[in-house]
């Protein structure tokens, strides 16, 4: 393994600059379940605090697709062996900052629907209708 040729607190400063250019594979999918189901309604980017992955303004739904290690999903028991510390703080600052955002649309009314990545796939189907019953 190559050390880091950056110190710990300027990787630190170049990581926190790294934005996400939103989860395009798991939001394709969804959508296609959308388009395979007749579901319409929806936007996407709806510029709001919390940002939803889509929202049904009429329905008032925030959908949220989660990916399963940055959101604390135990799915697949990954958990990496360096930095774990650092990983752990990270999933559990991603959770607490999931569980606030939660509650800030449930006050203003709106149902929260939250996907995690792994539901996407074809075995998990029936987890995925479930969730989203009120748009089918």
């Amino acid at each position: 393994m190559m050390a880091d040729v950056f110190s710990k607190e300027k990787r630190s400063q170049i990581m926190k600059s790294v934005k996400s250019s939103g989860n395009a594979s798991t939001e394709m999918k969804l959508i296609s379940y959308f388009n395979d189901h007749h579901i319409t309604g929806w936007r996407r980017n709806y510029k709001v605090k919390g940002h939803p992955d889509f929202v049904f303004l009429e329905k008032r739904i925030a959908i949220f697709v989660d990916g399963c290690f940055w959101h604390g999903h135990d799915c697949r028991n990954t958990r990496p062996s360096e930095n774990f510390e650092y990983w752990a703080k990270k999933r559990k600052r991603n959770m607490d900052h999931d569980r606030e955002v939660t509650v800030l649309f449930e006050h203003r009314g709106w149902t929260v629907i939250r996907i995690w990545e792994c539901e996407l796939k074809k075995k998990n189907l029936p987890i995925l209708e479930n969730k989203l019953q009120l748009l089918l």
